[in-house]
């Protein structure tokens, strides 16, 4: 029978452990040795755990639809080490605006490799792709069109983006391939961008990019969107996105990798042109389990109920405290699982900067360290200043070694982009 200990640690990146001092290791690296060196609150990222995960799409939709290509959704974790590490993985890089693009170059990505999305393109930013050689661009919409018809000088493959007018179960702000999403073109009004498309000389179309939404826990809406633009015609490639939810809370259940992946490879084998290549692009199914949120304990205020305020919050940690109100579990760093229920709370001043109600910990006191799992997937991304905090540092740990991949803020940070 699993225990309560057990579900916690399942969590948490695959291999994390707790010592013989009680301590939690992640990544062979002991929790109170990290926030030691790098101070809290702190991203530790399990280093090998995000290979492996990066592996594991990478092989099972080539094991199952051979020539098929995956690329990291890279809103989820835009570090600079992250698209690096993606990158070495065989994964290519999907990116949406021009700073995501700046930091994939940066990382050394190949250009050729790189997807550029957006709804909203600049001028700037679609020069800039053109410029860098960026292998597939996203179309969005006509206004796209007309910007690259002005621009190319020399071929460009592309991608159309169409509504699949599939609604997943998730909520409405990461909904996206519903009637009368902002992303993308209804199947209606497709035909004749693609026949605009295929008439122009230097514009390459590839085929076609849809995507359902974000932490979807079912497979069947990734199906149903395959279905669905099936009717379009046949294509060399179908980008059916990403959106694979994970498990923040005992209560989740989202579909495995592998579970996901023969869905979607049966839609496409029964819907799709057999020899079409399939491209998916995961992006929290990929990078959240890898990561575990330091913190530590600033005040404990008892009563009914008793509130455990950590040094963090709605600035490191928006998923929780924003409109998704998504629970996180957590842990004391050396006391692992159980206790009585308290409500975790971060320190911005907003009364939902809540990390989670009737959450078990073990007589929290000040200065006691708490893990936070699950918050690989946009929590660096989202990280803000709000109250003047500092964003944290990422520290990856692989074999028990940790280097800082990105550094906290400083105050002068905070100071660097005022004139007066």
């Amino acid at each position: 029978m699993t225990t309560p200990r057990d579900a916690l640690l399942g969590l948490f990146p695959r291999g994390t452990e707790v010592d013989g001092r009680g301590v939690l290791v992640v990544g062979g690296c002991r929790l109170t040795d990290v926030a030691a060196t790098y101070g809290t609150p702190t991203y530790v990222v399990d280093e090998a755990a995000l290979r492996r995960q990066a592996r594991r799409f990478v092989d099972g939709l080539n094991a199952r639809r051979p020539g098929s290509h995956v690329a990291f959704a890279s809103k989820s974790f835009t570090c600079t080490a992250v698209y690096r590490l993606m990158a070495q993985e065989g994964l290519a890089l999907d990116v949406a605006g021009g700073g995501e693009l700046v930091m994939a170059l940066a990382a050394g990505a190949d250009p050729a490799s790189i997807v550029m999305h957006g709804n909203a393109k600049t001028d700037d930013e679609l020069h800039r792709a053109i410029a860098a050689g960026v292998g597939t661009i996203v179309v969005d919409n006509t206004d796209d069109l007309d910007r690259l018809e002005s621009m190319l000088t020399r071929p460009q493959r592309v991608l159309l983006r169409v509504i699949p007018g599939v609604r997943a179960n998730t909520q409405e702000a990461i909904s996206t391939g519903h009637h009368g999403s902002k992303f993308g073109l209804p199947l209606d009004r497709a035909s004749e961008a693609i026949d605009r498309m295929r008439r122009h000389p230097l514009i390459e179309l590839l085929g076609l990019h849809l995507h359902v939404g974000s932490q979807i826990l079912d497979a069947a809406p990734f199906a149903d969107a395959v279905k669905a633009v099936s009717g379009l015609g046949d294509f060399d490639v179908y980008d059916v996105g990403g959106g694979l939810g994970v498990r923040y809370t005992y209560d989740e259940h989202p579909p495995s990798v592998e579970e996901y992946l023969d869905v979607i490879t049966a839609a496409a084998s029964e819907h799709l042109p057999d020899s079409a290549a399939l491209w998916i692009e995961p992006g929290r199914s990929l990078v959240a389990q890898s990561q575990v949120t330091l913190y530590r304990v600033v005040t404990v205020k008892h009563g009914e109920p008793t509130f455990v305020a950590v040094d963090g919050g709605i600035a490191d940690n928006f998923e929780a405290s924003s409109y998704l109100g998504q629970r996180f579990e957590a842990t004391l760093v050396d006391r692992v699982g159980g206790g009585e229920p308290v409500e975790l709370v971060g320190r911005q001043c907003e009364s939902g900067d809540l990390f989670a109600s009737d959450l078990p910990l073990q007589d929290a006191r000040p200065g006691d360290l708490v893990a936070v799992p699950m918050t690989g997937a946009y929590n660096h991304t989202l990280a803000n200043n709000y109250n003047g905090a500092l964003r944290p540092p990422v520290v990856f740990c692989r074999d028990g070694q940790s280097r800082a991949v990105v550094r906290r803020d400083t105050y002068d940070d905070l100071l660097a982009r005022d004139l007066s």
